[in-house]
């Protein structure tokens, strides 16, 4: 049967599918190309994680809080006395405020410098982070829509780079609908070298195998449609949820975890699923 403890108040809100109307953006500035400037807001454009937990003790289900403690005392510290801080040697510190990250460099933190347009299709997707919402502040609703169409009608994607929450940050700009997406890029610097992980060497891979796996992949050809896809997960997860707060039991289908296939047995199963009805 579910615990009961007390409940914590939240509070109210929107609805996470979009942008609430009147919500705080993320940060404003301009899109900056050429000479022109747009004038924009910023959204996130990723929901809240629906299977989010909260940090419970186990006896009584008391929720567990992180607090902002002062590491030489213990102290509980309000948020309004917090700074921040650069340790420049052992012990001392330099305290940064806001205008200090944009003397830095002014341009780069109230803009969104557009380097270079490209063919989307040169971007590789391990470069590609997280996705955000443009919004063309007031009165800025027409040089919004000439930079989106012109990139739409060019078949191009910005790509430059802008401060946000004091790092760096390289960005895609591209048309999506009414929308200009902005995708958060990694920088080439922050990907690891693969060269240290334990790979096969290119191999001659014998040609009935080859010719059955190109069959193989033939047979699941397609289109990607994102909203055929769902978190299935998540769903089964949430059943879970209620079913647990009702006090029932759950009882879930035992399910065979997948077996490494053996080189032996490739050709058996490259055939087997060839022959196989697709889901």
């Amino acid at each position: 049967m579910a615990k009961k403890t007390k409940s914590v108040k939240r509070a109210q809100t929107h609805d996470e599918d979009k942008p609430a109307a009147g919500a705080r953006p993320s940060w404003r500035g301009m899109i900056s190309f050429g000479l022109v400037n747009v004038p924009v807001n910023l959204y996130t454009a990723v929901k809240p994680e629906i299977h989010e937990m909260n940090y419970l003790r186990k006896d009584d289900l008391c929720p567990i809080a992180y607090k902002k403690v002062c590491r030489l005392t213990g102290e509980e510290v309000p948020f309004q006395d917090i700074v921040r801080g650069y340790e420049y040697r052992e012990g001392d510190y330099v305290v940064l405020k806001d205008e200090d990250f944009e003397k830095a460099d002014v341009k780069r933190t109230s803009a969104i410098e557009i380097d270079v347009f490209v063919d989307e299709k040169d971007i590789d997707p391990k470069y590609i982070e997280k996705p955000y919402y443009l919004e063309p502040q007031k009165k800025a609703g027409l040089a919004y829509a000439l930079f989106r169409e012109a990139m739409a009608a060019s078949n191009k994607v910005g790509i430059g780079i802008f401060v946000l929450k004091d790092r760096e940050h390289l960005v895609m700009l591209k048309p999506e609908g009414k929308v200009i997406l902005l995708v958060m890029l990694r920088f080439a610097a922050s990907l690891r070298d693969p060269a240290g992980l334990d790979l096969p060497a290119k191999a001659d891979v014998p040609k009935n195998q080859m010719e059955l796996a190109l069959d193989l992949i033939k047979k699941f050809g397609g289109e990607f449609k994102p909203n055929a896809y769902k978190d299935t997960y998540a769903t089964r997860l949430r059943s879970i949820i209620a079913a647990k707060a009702k006090g029932k039991t759950v009882h879930v289908p035992e399910e065979e975890a997948p077996r490494a296939t053996e080189v032996v047995d490739i050709m058996t199963k490259l055939k087997e699923s060839l022959s196989a009805t697709r889901h």
